[in-house]
């Protein structure tokens, strides 16, 4: 089986970026069953990081393209390594077969197993309305108990992680006492590779879930049984099933440029 873990972001661009992409696969392979071939990559363009609604869509394009490569590649499955699954519904109309999973949806189909309320706790207010209607889509609303950010972003967390881990477990202790939750979900995916979740399980007494190790085992779980997403849902795009346009790129008009002599 192989799995691909894809990011939106132009992570290795330096020197710090590319390490931090190698230790995020030494981790992600160590989430993974010993006959599970486990790669990363990232987009050439996109956000830094994604803190708004407007960053999920400006790294939508690029990671499409490459997931695209991806399947061409013959993975199996596919991570969309953001915690809002920028994209998900649009990358699963363009691919035949490879099982994408998002993040964000694996992780509250998770806790909506594991309890009857949850919350997540997440970066910064920015994404909460997001992350919202990413639970509401997901079909499991009525199991929110609430969205709480620690308002640190993205690329600060792991400067000081021992503070990270103190907001986190603060915001966590205030979602199951003032809000009822009793299921806590990480969101967002560099929160998911501090390695956290198994700390706050232990502070707080419930069920912590990391949605990069969720995500790894979800998608082994469908490769494992042979489930796909259904082409009835995510219908292919009219243009492309029917051979009016052999691409992805084939769907997108630019304006001719003009020259003058």
């Amino acid at each position: 089986m192989k799995i691909v873990y894809v990011l939106p972001g132009p992570i290795s661009r330096n020197e710090q970026g590319r390490l931090e992409m190698e230790r995020r696969l030494e981790i992600l392979r160590s989430y993974a069953a010993p006959a599970t071939i486990v790669d990363i990559v990232d987009v050439e363009e996109g956000p830094a990081s994604i803190e708004s609604l407007y960053e999920e869509y400006l790294s939508i394009p690029s990671t499409v393209d490459l997931m695209l490569e991806m399947e061409r590649k013959g993975y199996d499955a596919a991570i969309l390594g953001c915690y809002g699954d920028p994209g998900l519904d649009a990358i699963r109309e363009v691919t035949e077969k490879m099982v994408v999973v998002g993040p964000g949806e694996a992780g509250v189909m998770a806790a909506a197993m594991c309890g009857y309320r949850f919350s997540i706790i997440t970066v910064t207010n920015s994404i909460v309305n997001p992350l919202h209607h990413l639970v509401e889509k997901a079909g499991v609303g009525k199991k929110l108990a609430s969205v709480r950010a620690i308002e640190t972003p993205v690329l600060e967390l792991a400067n000081d992680r021992e503070g990270t881990i103190r907001k986190l477990v603060e915001e966590g202790r205030k979602a199951i006492t003032e809000d009822r939750a009793d299921t806590l979900v990480l969101g967002c995916m560099s929160m998911g590779f501090l390695n956290v979740a198994e700390e706050m399980t232990k502070q707080l007494g419930v069920p912590v879930i990391n949605p990069g190790k969720i995500s790894l085992k979800m998608a082994e779980a469908l490769v494992g049984a042979g489930i796909s997403h259904s082409k009835v849902a995510y219908l292919t795009p009219p243009k492309l099933s029917l051979g009016k346009v052999n691409s992805s790129a084939g769907l997108l008009v630019r304006k001719e440029s003009s020259t003058s002599s």
